[in-house]
């Protein structure tokens, strides 16, 4: 609970891009475009799967909640973005930075959960195949479904209030384009090295446990492949894990990079730049990834681009 007695600011102000002078129009642009063809594609992404019967199953019920997950990521923090390239400073209020944060986070952390529930999904699809159906049932998938957006939630809420606790008196700006953990942190007053503590544990227990539940799914599959005596059918067992270890490697190493190190080694304005990565990039190569390295979702776009044609036709 936020005190507010200590709180010398009732709001804050996104400093953005503005230090990038007459590059912010040049940014506005670019980041738009990138921005439309995210949510278009994970849109689509969404609707192909829903619609196409061939696509009906776990693997692809979780790409879809992924896709999911990264557009409402984007919606939190991009649309804000884009204003302030063209308004300069933004003005968002002390509550309305607590929420922004805690849908941010929670978005973030569940992509983490439904990674490794789709590492799992990988686990049993090529280790037990005969009992896939039936480990992999409708009920087993939704309570991992739900799982990944509770836990993501809680770990968002956790993350919200180990900010929040803290007073902010030294100053209302901050030198990031939408309320993340690290630049919200470096304005607050006071001992900041228990707050510190609670993120850096969190981050841990949401990117380490993830990553080694999927790390721990992968070593079981790698085994799992060696063991296939022809090479077509290793090469055609690893090719439905290629998308997915595309995507991990890549979220992984963005979110690492910016939650599990020292406040030392932070830069506002190199970290901003890394920010841009996450929030814009990484929801875009999502559908990107899908696309062109699996097969099924590409006869299922080309399929649903044909049928839109001969719907004009």
């Amino acid at each position: 609970m936020v005190e507010s007695n200590v709180t010398c600011w009732q709001g804050f102000v996104f400093l953005g891009f503005s230090s990038f002078g007459e590059l912010q129009l040049l940014l506005f642009v670019l980041f738009l475009s990138l921005y439309l063809v995210t949510i278009t594609s994970n849109v689509f992404i969404i609707i192909v799967i829903r619609l196409d019967s061939h696509l009906h199953t776990p693997m692809y019920l979780f790409l879809s909640f992924l896709s999911f997950s990264e557009t409402c990521y984007t919606l939190g923090i991009i649309p804000r973005m884009l204003s302030g390239l063209v308004m300069g400073g933004q003005a968002i209020s002390f509550m309305g930075c607590a929420t922004q944060m805690f849908f941010s986070a929670s978005w973030a952390c569940t992509n983490c959960f439904l990674l490794s529930v789709m590492g799992f999904d990988r686990y049993v699809a090529i280790c037990a195949p005969l009992h896939y159906a039936s480990r992999m049932n409708p009920t087993v998938c939704a309570q991992l479904v739900g799982t990944s957006f509770l836990s993501g939630y809680l770990f968002g809420l956790g993350m919200t209030l180990v900010i929040f606790r803290l007073s902010f008196c030294s100053s209302h700006e901050i030198q990031h384009f939408f309320c993340d953990t690290p630049p919200v942190l470096s304005l607050a007053c006071g001992d900041t090295r228990l707050s510190e503590l609670g993120i850096l544990i969190l981050s841990l227990l949401v990117l380490l446990v993830s990553f080694f539940l999927i790390s721990v799914s992968y070593a079981y599959i790698l085994v799992a492949i060696l063991r296939i005596p022809s090479a077509e059918g290793r090469r055609k067992a690893f090719s439905t894990c290629a998308s997915h270890l595309t995507v991990v490697v890549i979220h992984y190493g963005c979110a690492s990079f910016m939650y599990l190190r020292p406040k030392a080694s932070y830069s506002l304005e190199r970290d901003q730049l890394i920010a841009v990565t996450y929030t814009v990039a990484t929801p875009l190569l999502n559908p990107i990834v899908y696309s062109l390295r699996n097969r099924a979702v590409q006869t299922a776009l080309r399929n649903a681009f044909r049928g839109s044609l001969l719907g004009k036709g």
